[in-house]
């Protein structure tokens, strides 16, 4: 049988007395694009920076293509880091380069490459991701929130990633290009067939990046199935979230009026 491309097993973490993740359990096949979906305080980023090795989870194992990864540091996490690609919340753009210099600083970076040939390698991710040569040379800084999602995109591909990353992808940007920065998402795995995991708690991008869709919530996964199974889910936290009712079994820790 073929090992998932990530897998989280009893997966726990803590800061004080306040748990965040209370047993994750979850797989990733190779190929596949998973979503975690929950709200705020969920666990997601948590579980995402257990992944990439920020944090260390206080119990449970996590393996990407059958090596466990807990506690590897300096060259065998580089190594391992080295597959993966990630898109940040914010794009995490560099205000200090220019934009085909964010797009190719893995490559420059982590790959060893000379500037001379990151950069047409760079161009060409940026036009895959809809910019063309004009905005090469423009700071970040000159640039709409969804035109730094796309630079932070074409960044993420750059290296040729087998597993993709994708941190709230939609956040900060306006519907209309939210749902174009989906179908770059949606365009950029099948092209690189990268296995594609992403945290979010928009439903729409969910729904439209994902085969599979995996809920937490109080630090479990509480659902996890086909994305187009979602809505017939028998559970009460899944059916109240992706509907956005106030009323229903979530906890919300804030005074209602």
């Amino acid at each position: 049988m073929t090992a998932p491309k990530i897998r989280l097993q009893g997966v726990r973490k803590k800061f004080g007395a306040k748990v965040v993740l209370d047993g994750v359990d979850l797989d990733v096949m190779a190929g596949e694009s998973v979503v975690i979906i929950g709200g705020s305080g969920s666990g997601k980023s948590v579980t995402l920076k257990c992944i990439l090795g920020l944090m260390t989870p206080d119990a449970g194992e996590i393996a990407i293509d059958g090596e466990p990864v807990i506690g590897v540091g300096g060259r065998e996490r580089e190594r391992i880091n080295a597959k993966i690609g990630m898109l940040f919340q914010s794009a995490a753009l560099f205000d200090s380069l220019t934009v085909w210099e964010n797009a190719a600083f893995g490559l420059i970076a982590g790959k060893g490459m000379s500037r001379r040939e990151a950069r047409p390698v760079a161009m060409e991710m940026l036009a895959r991701v809809g910019l063309d040569a004009k905005f090469a040379m423009m700071s970040p800084a000159d640039l709409s929130g969804g035109m730094r999602k796309r630079v932070g995109l074409a960044r993420a591909i750059a290296i040729e990633p087998e597993i993709l990353f994708f941190d709230e992808p939609t956040t900060g940007i306006d519907p209309i290009m939210g749902d174009i920065i989906n179908e770059l998402i949606v365009k950029c795995t099948e092209e690189t067939g990268a296995t594609a995991l992403t945290i979010t708690h928009d439903m729409a991008s969910a729904r439209k990046i994902s085969d599979r869709i995996a809920m937490l919530y109080k630090g479990k996964i509480v659902w996890a199935g086909p994305t187009g199974e979602i809505d017939r889910a028998d559970n009460g936290i899944v059916q109240q979230f992706i509907n956005g009712r106030a009323e229903g079994p979530i906890e919300i820790d804030v005074r209602r009026l």
